[in-house]
């Protein structure tokens, strides 16, 4: 059984900030033919593209090993979602937990419900600071840039990333 390393983002700006984090992680490791290899650090992120005030975020990224499918991981992450209250009002909104397929392995895919790599990585540091923190060598398999190169261009306006101590 191949296992495939996928990166996933994960948020939350509602309630228990690392509480939803870390249960989110835990519920990952439960998935079926599924591993948590490692977490970066968490970080405090600026809201991005938002309309309305909101909360910032706690944001880091996991590494998983999987043999599951692209599609098969994200049903169990939008599950994970579900169990621990994300409610899909409208986009961008506050949540308790969100859960985004970054990268799996070298994959590209473009379908209406999934995305791989996310579309807007390169454009994000809350996803970009924590991802080169795990992988700064990892390629983006279309824009054929390191994780490092991508940080690098990123814009840091309006897009504060701190670091948290644990």
């Amino acid at each position: 059984m191949r296992r495939v390393s996928a990166y996933i983002g994960i948020g939350s700006n509602l309630g228990d900030k690392r509480s939803y984090c870390l249960r989110a992680i835990k519920m990952m490791q439960q998935l079926k033919d599924t591993e948590v290899m490692t977490t970066s650090r968490f970080y405090k992120t600026e809201p991005v593209d938002v309309e309305d005030e909101q909360d910032w975020y706690l944001n880091a990224v996991v590494v998983l090993k999987t043999a599951l499918k692209p599609r098969e991981l994200m049903a169990g992450l939008l599950i994970i979602e579900r169990e621990l209250g994300r409610q899909r009002k409208k986009r961008w909104d506050s949540r308790t937990i969100d859960l985004d397929i970054l990268l799996f392995g070298d994959l590209v895919i473009n379908e209406k419900d999934l995305k791989v790599p996310h579309p807007r990585l390169h454009l994000r540091r809350f996803v970009l600071v924590p991802l080169a923190e795990l992988a700064p060598d990892l390629v983006h398999p279309i824009l054929n840039e390191t994780i490092a190169d991508l940080l690098d261009k990123c814009p840091q306006e309006g897009q504060g990333v701190v670091v948290l101590e644990s």
